[in-house]
């Protein structure tokens, strides 16, 4: 049952979890880091170098000879000069053109000859030049010079950081060999976006089972004067789509306590250790914020059980994974005040030390609804969708069993999809009624077929129905159609009015009757048999093979499981080959006793099937109240429950 409330996004990409409730981390001091510190230091070191070497070539003076400095002197161009020892710089009060080279000039510097023995002082004098306490030229400093020389190493220094921090991040997740990873950030929610009991519906018995974990969250110095402890963790398995993600959230928006999620597939790097370094940031972070609730979903991903001998790549990682898991929820660390709550649909398939108590303490069903729980799942679907007053969710949950809180969740959705499409203003009845056809036998095809091939499914259609409601103890028809919908040219759907838990061999007997009313019917009109009953001999086989191998019903085989539950297992090694063919034997006995007692039941009341098949023709559907109409069979008494 998805839950209404958005998922919090991640802080990081490489955080393999989400967090919600959970208080921020205080601020802390530490120095400009990540990749966007690095970019920005690499971008100023590599302005500052561009700007400092855009100075190197605008302080050139040139170097004139003492008898080009004399001749400016005499002609009164040279404004002002600085000596120190034997060198001179000086300037000219206009530019002159660089003896024997290119250009022109107006700062110089020159060099006067010891051996000089001219009155230059008195040149100078005569003519007003300044003789400055200053230098003329600007020359670099030492700081200066140093910075232009390792301007360029540190700029290679900045980029080959930047790059090693990058790759450090994308292999380990980690930081790498060349930096430490900041700590995850929580995820802050806003007051009342938390996922309650409230939004769950349909698995009372399970709130009951996870509610004493919140008490215990809410209230553990009382649990602790009693002696008693928290429990490490829970396991909720069921089928997909039962609400367990949604039961996880709703004990840690109980509680009050913050909840981190994670898919257990998100642990697992291609470089080995990666996982269980994430497995032990989680229960840190989680355990600076306790009492808490780590959820981790498809548990069984990481936590099958480990196999002998020499593991390499992939597989060891997943087994440092759950080792890492292990020793967090009941290792020499411990993990006081923090609660695992993990989800999967393969419990029987996880290691027994996972499952032992002291780490999943206790195990929590989870199945699907009953009648009243898909009603009340319905209501809470449909809250936010206008109905109709004539809608009846109670008709909807009966005519629906089976179906998982999430089924129901896109049941409703479907059934306002229809409605936009209609440009109504109320979901009504016809479009829920719609919807679940669509959901259960699949979308309407616009498939024109020859007359001929319409009358043979049209029989094809009735031999199901019609031997689903002479059966005694059979379900109800629902509703027969000859309109193609998915791959099937026509579908006959047959719910019971309330759920079962226990099949008989004569309710399973039955079932197969029925499936085989399709063929029974082409052979009884016909005389021929077509490709049309492929699905139907499918779900006969697996009837028959449970009856046979698995649950005891045949006198020859015995009371004993012969064939797996797990389709994965190796068929051949479950029994001995003697075993197996008895199994083959009786399926093939069963089988054909069930056929012939279909064509009998056929051959008989050949004058409903042809009214049935008539009525098709005409209508191409049939809802249950006209199919029983048009077979001149009376309604099954609907239980009083």
């Amino acid at each position: 049952m998805p839950s209404p409330t958005p998922v919090p996004p991640r802080s990081r990409a490489d955080t393999p979890w989400r967090s919600e409730g959970a208080p921020p981390p205080p601020p802390k001091r530490r120095m400009a880091g990540g990749w966007r510190g690095l970019v920005l230091t690499a971008l100023i070191v590599y302005l500052i170098t561009n700007l400092v070497l855009s100075f190197v070539g605008e302080e050139n003076e040139p170097t004139i000879s003492y008898t080009e400095f004399s001749k400016q002197v005499a002609a009164g161009n040279v404004s002002k000069i600085y000596s120190k020892g034997d060198a001179i710089e000086g300037q000219l009060k206009k530019e002159q053109p660089i003896p024997g080279g290119d250009g022109d000039y107006t700062k110089f510097t020159t060099q006067r000859p010891v051996f000089a023995d001219d009155d230059l002082w008195q040149s100078l004098t005569s003519k007003g030049v300044t003789v400055t306490a200053s230098p003329v030229v600007e020359h670099r400093s030492f700081l200066y010079n140093l910075l232009i020389s390792l301007a360029p190493m540190l700029l290679l220094i900045g980029l080959w950081v930047l790059v090693a921090r990058r790759m450090g991040a994308a292999m380990g997740g980690a930081g790498g060999p060349f930096g430490r990873k900041a700590p995850p950030k929580p995820v802050e929610l806003q007051e009342g976006a938390r996922t309650t009991f409230d939004d769950v519906a349909g698995i009372d018995e399970v709130e009951h089972e996870l509610s004493e974990v919140v008490d215990f969250l809410k209230n553990p110095e009382a649990y602790r004067r009693m002696g008693a402890r928290m429990p490490g963790g829970v396991l909720l398995a069921g089928p997909p789509g039962t609400g367990k993600t949604l039961l996880a959230r709703a004990v840690a928006g109980e509680a009050g306590v913050p909840f981190f999620s994670a898919s257990a597939s998100e642990f697992i790097e291609m470089i080995v250790g990666v996982g269980a370094s994430r497995v032990r940031e989680l229960f840190t972070e989680a355990r600076k914020v306790a009492p808490a609730i780590i959820f981790i979903d498809e548990i069984d991903t990481i936590g099958r059980a480990r196999g002998g001998g020499a593991a390499m790549g992939g597989h060891d990682e997943r087994e440092q994974t759950l080792n890492q898991i292990l020793t967090e929820m009941d290792g020499f660390s411990g993990s006081e005040g923090v609660v695992v709550i993990a989800a999967t649909n393969r419990a029987d398939v996880l290691d027994p030390a996972l499952t032992r108590p002291g780490r999943f303490d206790r195990t929590v069903m989870v199945s699907p609804p009953d009648r009243g729980g898909r009603e009340a799942i319905l209501k809470i679907h449909t809250r936010e969708i206008p109905l109709d007053r004539a809608v009846d969710l109670a008709q909807v949950a009966r005519t629906t069993p089976g179906m998982t809180g999430a089924e129901l969740a896109n049941l409703a959705n479907e059934a306002a999809l229809l409605a936009v499409k209609r440009k109504q203003s109320a979901v009504t009845q016809s479009d829920l009624s719609d919807a679940l056809e669509k959901v259960q036998l699949g979308a309407e095809r616009p498939l024109v077929m020859p007359e001929e091939e319409r009358r043979r499914t049209a029989y094809h259609e009735s031999g199901h129905a019609l031997l689903g409601m002479l059966q005694p103890g059979a379900d109800p028809v629902r509703k027969i159609t000859i309109v193609p919908r998915g791959r099937a040219l026509g579908v006959t759907l047959s719910t019971p009015e309330s759920d079962r838990y226990a099949y008989t061999e004569e309710y399973l007997r039955g079932r197969i009757i029925g499936a085989l009313g399709g063929m029974a019917a082409e052979q009884v009109v016909y005389g021929v048999v077509t490709t049309g009953a492929e699905n139907d001999l499918e779900q006969v086989t697996n009837i028959a093979r449970g009856m046979v191998g698995r649950w005891g019903m045949s006198d020859r085989v015995g009371r004993l499981t012969a064939i797996p539950s797990d389709a994965q297992q190796a068929y051949g090694l479950s029994a001995a080959p003697a075993t197996l063919d008895a199994v083959d034997g009786e399926m093939r006995r069963i089988v054909d006793e069930c056929y012939d007692h279909a064509c009998r039941l056929l051959r008989e009341h050949r004058d409903k099937l042809d009214a049935l098949a008539e009525a098709l023709m005409r209508h191409e559907s049939l809802d249950e109240q006209a199919a029983y109409a048009a077979a001149g069979v009376p309604r099954p008494a609907k239980s009083a429950d």
